[in-house]
């Protein structure tokens, strides 16, 4: 399961896992990219990874900062988000469907607006939703290794509260076909928000899981559900455009 790779980056190493479809099934030609959240790193998705990639490839990178991956600073979300978009340039991936968790959903969204040809498909897991959050930024952090580079959550936090407005106005850019997940009542984000994000996505979709911020992790089995159904959906459709 960890079978860790390594790609220079430029400004350091970034650690990732590649998983290849079964191959007595019939693989997807679509290969897909599980981000992870702040404070964790990509084995927050070793009890599903398997399951996605039943039939297709499947990439898990530990982000900038966390995990296996080097810590360099600075951090920002704008730095995820062409950390993200690097990565496929070196992996060669032109179309890639991304599912990303909290950070990681932000940062995918913003690779969406940026590089919107090359998503196929978004999943935004209880991502933060660009506008100003108020979350309390710690002045003092333990060292937190080996998960994450502490300058990372102070980072990210002020970014969070302070939002670029152009991420905002960005969201009807998103083309690809996008599933927001939002965690219902025990989340701390702000719901009525996440569903706005969603609203604002032209091909945007909302499911809420009442599992709270982690829901890949506290209900697994709805949260696959919910990707693969998606998935299925936004295939059948691109199916029909073609064929149009």
């Amino acid at each position: 399961m960890r079978n860790y790779r390594e790609m220079d980056m430029g400004w350091g190493r970034l650690a990732y896992r590649k998983f290849d479809p079964d191959p007595d099934l019939t693989a997807e030609a679509v290969p897909m990219m599980l981000l992870h959240g702040g404070g964790g790193d990509g084995t927050t998705w070793d009890d599903l990874v398997a399951t996605f990639a039943e039939r297709r490839t499947v990439y898990v990178p530990d982000l900038r900062g966390m995990g296996r991956s080097d810590r360099a600073g600075p951090y920002s979300m704008t730095v995820m988000r062409d950390v993200v978009l690097l990565l496929l340039d070196r992996l060669a991936l032109d179309r890639v469907i991304l599912v990303g968790h909290s950070l990681g959903g932000f940062a995918a969204m913003l690779a969406a607006q940026a590089a919107p040809h090359r998503v196929t498909a978004l999943v935004l897991e209880e991502c933060p939703p660009p506008v100003p959050l108020g979350i309390a930024v710690p002045a003092d952090l333990d060292d937190s290794a080996p998960y994450y580079d502490r300058e990372i959550r102070p980072s990210i936090l002020r970014d969070l509260n302070a939002p670029d407005p152009a991420w905002w106005r960005s969201l009807d850019t998103i083309t690809a076909p996008t599933l927001v997940l939002a965690g219902g009542r025990a989340s701390f984000l702000p719901q009525d928000t996440i569903a706005a994000v969603a609203a604002r996505i032209p091909a945007g979709r909302l499911v809420t899981i009442e599992a709270g911020h982690q829901i890949h992790r506290d209900a697994p089995d709805e949260f696959v559900a919910a990707v693969n159904s998606f998935l299925g959906a936004a295939a059948d459709g691109a199916q029909e455009r073609c064929c149009e």
